[in-house]
């Protein structure tokens, strides 16, 4: 890899992250951190930094999910009618996890990404510090009408996550971040990443950063909600991501049984002409698979991870501005494949 373009490449779009890159044996490959964690304070960003995801963590949903599943308190058909107590009653009876977790349930969105443009437009009707939990989100889509019938296509659905959020505190008897803690980052060892409230970030974590067209900047502190759910908002860092793709594909978190159905194609969105598995996107290129990846925007927020099974690769790109992450990723990629060929 040509780690001086890629250097260059970074500093002309003004990236602002890090970026870390893993052999298949675990070594690091690459590993660089760009911009400023504190903009006000000049911080420079880290690799071991705390970056938001943004919806990158849907992933973890859908493996509390599977837990579940598991454990016998769910299964894939199980209805939404059978398994969550809160009443959603002009959503389709039809409705089961698997739908949910395929986004393919049909059900109203609280950001519908077809129709809305700006994130932050949402928080003008209500305040964003005030959502910490699951049922906060529930008045923005629980009485709305079902926007297609269950199974008949796919639709990125954030609401869909967020029902999937209170199913596992329901089955599991504790708030959903707990779960993802004592589940899935604790055995994980990914002990510097969480679900942090923007008014208690601790330390090492970079603010996120919207750039104005003047040139100014200012923080996204009141363009997202104040605490991440089951949709999207936890934090990590690039090592740490590498540990739950580590943990993950040797079978650590799930059975091998269940790893494979998560990591199977489920729907494909005609949209992006990519498949999508249980809270994982899927990339195919002439039919054979490419990388499993999961990615996540929100405004001030910028975030690309993937596992490439054709030669164990694994990349983490972070970003506390809200683009360069796939831009990143893609001239990684584009170095990647240059050394393949050449050997």
């Amino acid at each position: 890899m040509d780690n001086h373009k890629i250097e260059e490449f970074a500093a002309s779009i003004r990236f602002s992250g890090a970026v870390l890159l893993n052999d298949k044996d675990g070594n690091i490959v690459w590993e660089a951190a760009f911009g400023y964690s504190n903009r006000a304070d000049r911080l420079p960003n880290q690799v071991g930094t705390r970056f938001g995801i943004a919806s990158g963590c849907k992933l973890f949903t859908a493996i509390a999910i599977c837990q579940l599943i598991e454990e016998g308190k769910l299964s894939l058909d199980s209805k939404l009618s059978e398994c969550l107590d809160i009443p959603l009653p002009d959503f389709s009876e039809e409705i089961t996890v698997h739908h949910l977790l395929s986004h393919s349930s049909g059900i109203p969105d609280y950001y519908d990404e077809e129709v809305m443009d700006d994130f932050e437009d949402l928080w003008k009707a209500v305040p964003m510090y005030t959502f910490r939990n699951g049922t906060d989100f529930l008045p923005l889509f629980q009485n709305e009408g079902m926007k297609f019938q269950p199974g008949e296509r796919f639709h990125y659905n954030n609401a869909g996550f967020v029902v999937l959020g209170l199913i596992v505190e329901q089955h599991a008897g504790m708030p959903f971040q707990d779960y993802i803690e004592q589940r899935i980052l604790q055995p994980c060892e990914m002990l510097d990443s969480g679900y942090f409230s923007l008014d208690r970030l601790p330390a090492n974590t970079a603010i996120g950063y919207i750039d104005e067209k003047d040139g100014t900047w200012r923080t996204n502190q009141y363009a997202i909600p104040v605490q991440g759910y089951a949709d999207g908002g936890a934090y990590v860092t690039a090592p740490d991501m590498m540990k739950l793709w580590s943990s993950l594909l040797a079978n650590k978190l799930l059975t091998p049984s269940m790893t494979r159905q998560l990591l199977i194609p489920h729907q494909y969105d005609p949209g992006s002409g990519l498949h999508y598995g249980l809270g994982v996107w899927i990339t195919k290129k002439d039919e054979d698979l490419f990388k499993y990846h999961v990615m996540g925007y929100d405004p001030g927020v910028n975030f690309r991870s993937a596992y490439y099974p054709g030669t164990g690769h694994t990349l983490v790109v972070t970003s506390n501005g809200s683009g360069g992450a796939f831009e990143m990723m893609r001239l990684i990629e584009e170095e990647l494949s240059k050394g393949s060929s050449s050997t």
